[in-house]
């Protein structure tokens, strides 16, 4: 019995959506047909990928290291063939985006649609999560990065920087003391975020000692923005996440005149040769979008 690329890709949907159901879903297919395909697939293999128990399935060792190795290769497979077409054919097939929450739902939205609406027969997934998306193990084609990119294997574009902004309400401060220096940072506390150590963030170099960590603390930046527009403390947020705060007055920029590090904004992609059509053109698209000024830093 022999496989084809059809039942590696029903094996990686499952894998990306963990269950049948879900798969089955997110490619408008029965159950029962995805279920059949990933059980001729194990067959022609001749070892299990999948286990299950009372209705569930959990995805195998041999499964998540065949995925890591079919990914490239089905990535380069579909790249060597649209490389055949040139700029005349439209794109086909699927191409999947991440990005953070805050970034892509504030500043991101209009880009995509226009993407989108160029694209007619591409089908766009977006996914938009604070957490660090592993590209290599979740399918993803391309995703956006905020902060400084650690060591990787994948290839990336710098679109933009975003200044580092250290909040606080005007409530907050008529209660709790104006700050007009770094010393008077020590009696203060931050709003805490979840996905970073305060120290990994703190913008203004080692001889200015950030505020102490507050009693709260969140997992995204527009609900911490939120907590300091609340007078809950101050908050180190991307300026993409403050800037209406801020022309508004809900909020105050504190020590704007402190030398401090840029936020890149990226975007990433797996290094596959040749690099997948789909791909370059929604690169390219996104950094045209950002190639002038962002304009939430306009007058900033």
């Amino acid at each position: 019995m022999g496989w084809t690329i059809t039942d590696i890709e029903t094996f990686l949907a499952v894998l990306d959506a963990g269950s049948i159901s879900g798969a089955a879903a997110r490619s408008d297919l029965s159950k029962s047909v995805v279920s059949k395909r990933i059980s001729d697939f194990e067959a022609a293999l001749g070892v299990p990928l999948f286990s299950r128990h009372a209705g569930r399935i959990a995805a195998t060792d041999n499964a998540h290291a065949l995925a890591e190795r079919l990914r490239p290769a089905l990535a380069e497979l579909v790249a060597a063939t649209e490389s055949l077409g040139g700029p005349e054919i439209g794109l086909r097939g699927r191409l999947a985006v991440a990005a953070p929450m805050s970034f892509g739902i504030r500043h991101l939205g209009p880009v995509i649609a226009g993407f989108a609406r160029a694209h007619p027969g591409l089908e766009i997934v977006l996914d938009y999560d604070d957490q660090l998306t592993d590209l290599g193990r979740t399918g993803f084609d391309v995703a956006l990065r905020i902060g400084h990119l650690k060591d990787s294997n994948l290839m990336a574009r710098r679109l933009c920087e975003d200044p580092h902004t250290l909040v606080a309400s005007p409530d907050y401060l008529a209660m709790h003391g104006q700050i007009a220096s770094p010393a008077d940072l020590g009696g203060h506390e931050v709003i805490g975020y979840l996905n970073a150590r305060l120290g990994e963030t703190w913008p203004f170099g080692p001889g200015i000692a950030a505020p102490r960590p507050g009693r709260v603390t969140a997992n995204n930046g527009e609900a911490m923005r939120d907590l300091a527009i609340g007078g809950l403390g101050l908050a180190l947020l991307p300026l993409f996440i403050v800037h209406d705060a801020l022309r508004d007055g809900r909020l105050v920029r504190l020590l704007p005149d402190l030398p401090q590090r840029a936020l890149p904004v990226s975007v990433v992609w797996p290094p596959i040769r040749p690099m997948p059509r789909k791909t370059r053109l929604f690169v390219d698209h996104v950094a045209n979008a950002f190639a002038e000024q962002p304009p939430w830093q306009a007058g900033m």
